[in-house]
């Protein structure tokens, strides 16, 4: 299965489990009438919205280049992933923080929490299989790519894999938290648990999509491959035949699959026209079979500084 197609399974996985989850979390929270629980509900309801975000993302920079569009629409993933990330502050952490502040002020009167109790375990055991899907996918990555796995999830520019991944560990301990708070209130009688809960369940969601917003942030700006990564594509360009130096290179993250790169290169001064056109096939040849994920080469054949 290609990288492409695991993403979107991984993502598919996690709309539908959190589609039914966040059903189940808002008939629990209605009948135990716990703060916690309806943020949670919000929770995966923001979830399912950003995940369907993500799934555009995926189709829409999945096109091939065309005469409009000459490099390919790769970073419209990172516009549907930016506006993921606001689904998950706006649908989730707002109306939990929201819910959590009304609880602490006006109070609340407890419900029976066993219905809850069931709907937070089973939720935990899908929301566990979700994250279980996208953590092995982005382990394999990491391998593939020779990077420590909190490097590569740091980086990675497979966005929609990383907020899957983000997404299900903050479900978890949201979970947690929340049934935290309902232990907390069916044991003292009071709302307060629920509503402190219900707080870090909603603060946690800003955590979330604070760094979801800013690494698709990076992504539209512009950003180059890692400074390992950058050496390794000179020391590549510089083992090529009649090339003598590397005066200036670029390269430009488009998608998890396409990079872009250009250089300008010295080449030899006694090479050949067809010297310097074979040295420039044959980077680039080079190149991608070193980095697959390497897709447009650009190589200028430009003077370097005259010898002292």
């Amino acid at each position: 299965m290609s990288g492409e197609s695991e993403s979107v399974a991984t993502v598919v996985v996690a709309t539908v489990t959190n589609l039914g989850i966040a059903a189940a979390k808002a008939v629990g929270g209605v009948v135990s009438g716990s703060s916690a629980m309806l943020s949670e509900a919000a929770h995966s309801v923001a979830d399912t919205v950003t995940e369907v975000l993500l799934l555009a993302a995926l189709k829409r920079s999945a096109r091939p280049a065309d005469e409009a569009h000459p490099l390919g629409y790769g970073p419209e993933r990172y516009i549907w992933a930016l506006l993921a990330s606001v689904a998950t502050f706006v649908g989730g952490a707002v109306f939990a923080v929201y819910d959590g502040i009304h609880t602490l002020v006006h109070g609340e009167d407890p419900g029976d929490p066993a219905l809850s109790y069931v709907i937070l375990g089973v939720a935990f055991l899908l929301e566990g299989y979700s994250l279980l899907v996208a953590w092995r996918q982005v382990r394999a990555e990491a391998l593939r790519m020779r990077a420590p796995l909190g490097l590569y999830v740091k980086h990675t520019p497979d966005t929609a894999v990383k907020a899957v991944l983000l997404e299900n560990v903050a479900a978890l301990i949201g979970l947690a938290l929340a049934a935290g708070g309902l232990l907390g209130a069916q044991l003292t009688g009071s709302g307060v648990y629920d509503g402190v809960a219900s707080l870090l369940i909603g603060l946690l969601l800003v955590a979330v999509a604070w760094e979801l917003g800013r690494s698709n942030a990076q992504y539209l700006i512009g950003r180059p491959l890692p400074a390992r990564v950058r050496a390794q594509v000179r020391e590549e360009l510089l083992s090529v035949p009649h090339i003598e130096g590397v005066l200036e290179l670029t390269t430009l993250v488009q998608g998890p699959d396409e990079v872009l790169i250009a250089a300008k290169i010295d080449f030899h001064d006694l090479a050949s026209a067809r010297q310097v056109e074979g040295a420039c096939e044959d980077a680039e040849a080079q190149l991608r079979e070193r980095f697959p994920a390497i897709r447009r080469v650009y190589l200028d054949p430009t003077p370097g500084p005259p010898a002292p």
